[in-house]
Formats: structure tokens, C-alpha cells, sequence
């Protein structure tokens, strides 16, 4: 399973075939409006989470910021990169054997490549890759440039960036004549190392229809972004390159609450 950066050597980013890749939701980080626990803390519960993942078997971690809300546009402060460096680090000497990927929301993506290059992480999840659209945040520009950009100069050639295409929580009014097929063409024109499929919003099942005609449509892996669970999850993974499992694996099936 390899990214697909162009004008380079290819980058393995998982062992497995059709990775399932679970989720760390981090708890909220300091200077947000929930936080109430120290980065110590909150990377202690992130590397139990990990190390329950990893002996349960899954194939690839992920840490992700979700409970920092509301969340910022774009960019974070210093003490967002800071912490997510130190939980980062902290679950990559936990698992040190897995692929560990990390999302810094919203949109956050060459935070989030400064990130996995400093913790020693294989890929980023990056938002609002190509054309734009409307969040809960406002309004999301297309960011292939700035970010290809930023992994080139800062040496993270080996991160790979895996790209939400029409993203959930989220409206594509202003693209509806541009097809989410199109738009992973677009994506993989600009270098996208993969693109990322999701229902409307967190746990909401993908069409496997729209999976089916991404996946037509381009050239590098398709991944499932939200909505699989166990009674779907072979009908996802037919029909992609692999998924990204979180609130599945929670208590009570709710991002919100611990893994279970």
C-alpha cells in the first residue's frame, strides 16, 4: 500500500493490504474552551487508547484534536502544535511498529505536517484540499498548494497526506456542478496521496455508490472516513483501499466517549 507522490521514490505508509485505522479523539487540549487536563494527561490516556488498539489488532493508528471545540479555521496556535508534538511522540513510542497518521482540525494541514514530522508519524489527514466549501468554521479555500509546498520545504517528503474529498460536516452548494468523482480527479492532478470518502457528518455511513465511482474515477488509494462499523465493514472494505474506524470502537458507538 503505497502514496503516491509524484517525482519521488514511493512511500510505504501500511504493511496491511486494506489498513483499518482507528481513532484517538485527544482530549481537549490546553487553552480551548473543554480543557481540563494537562498535556501529561492527555497524552497518558491517548497511548492507553493506543496500546488497546494495537493489541486488539488494528492495522494503523490516528490521533485527532476533536474534542478542541469550537474549532479555529485553518491554522493553531503554538500550544495546539506543541501539545499534539508531545502526544504524538508519545503514542509513536507506544506503537512503535504501527503507521500513526494525525488530523489537526480544522484544517489546520501544515500544522498538522509539522507535526508528524517532528513525532516521527506516517500521514495527515488534510481538509479542504481542492475547491472550497462551507463549514461549520466558514469558509474552506483550496489548500493543495500551500500544503505540498510546506511538506517540500520543511523535509517531510515520507508524510503522507490523505485528502477529505466533498467533506463532511460540511456544504458543497458552491461546487454542486463538480461531481465527488471530479473532485478526486482533481484531487489526484494535484498530488493528493490519497482521497478520503464520508457521510454528512461523524459515524454517518459513506455511499458505497460515490466510493464505487471514486474509485473509477482515480488512480491512487480511496479511503472510508466515517460511518463503518462491524456489521459494514466488509462492505466497505471491498469497495476501498481501507477505512478509518472511530466511533465504532467507542463506548456506546460515540466519538465522545472512551474506546471500549
Amino acid at each position: 500500500y503505497f502514496s503516491q507522490v509524484r517525482n519521488m521514490s514511493p512511500v510505504k505508509v501500511f504493511a496491511a493490504p486494506k489498513p483499518v485505522i482507528a481513532m484517538i479523539h485527544v482530549d481537549a487540549l490546553p487553552g480551548t474552551p473543554k480543557s481540563l487536563s494537562s498535556v501529561r494527561e492527555i497524552a497518558y490516556k491517548a497511548v492507553e487508547e493506543a496500546m488497546i488498539y494495537k493489541n486488539a489488532g488494528v492495522d494503523a493508528l490516528m490521533i485527532e484534536n476533536m474534542h478542541d471545540v469550537p474549532y479555529l479555521k485553518g491554522h493553531v496556535g503554538p500550544e495546539i502544535v506543541a501539545a499534539m508534538t508531545v502526544i504524538g511522540a508519545e503514542v509513536r513510542r507506544a506503537a512503535p511498529d504501527l503507521p500513526i497518521g494525525i488530523q489537526i482540525l480544522a484544517g489546520a494541514n501544515k500544522e498538522a505536517l509539522a507535526v508528524a514530522l517532528a513525532a516521527d508519524l506516517n500521514f495527515i489527514r488534510a481538509e479542504g484540499f481542492v475547491f472550497g466549501h462551507v463549514a461549520d468554521e466558514g469558509i474552506f479555500e483550496s489548500c493543495a498548494g500551500d500544503v505540498l509546498r510546506y511538506r517540500k520545504q520543511i523535509g517531510a517528503g515520507s508524510v503522507a497526506v490523505f485528502t477529505d474529498i466533498k467533506k463532511k460536516h460540511s456544504s458543497h452548494a458552491i461546487t454542486a456542478d463538480v461531481d465527488i468523482a471530479e473532485t478526486a480527479k482533481a484531487a489526484e492532478y494535484f498530488l493528493s496521496d490519497g482521497v478520503i470518502v464520508t457521510g454528512a457528518a461523524t459515524g454517518c455511513l459513506a455511499d458505497l455508490e460515490e466510493i464505487a465511482a471514486v474509485k473509477k474515477s482515480c488512480h491512487i488509494p480511496v479511503l472510508v472516513g466515517s460511518g463503518v462499523s462491524a456489521a459494514n465493514v466488509q462492505s466497505y472494505l471491498a469497495a476501498s483501499d481501507g477505512v478509518i474506524v472511530g466511533s465504532d470502537f467507542k463506548v456506546n458507538g460515540s466519538w465522545l466517549n472512551t474506546v471500549d
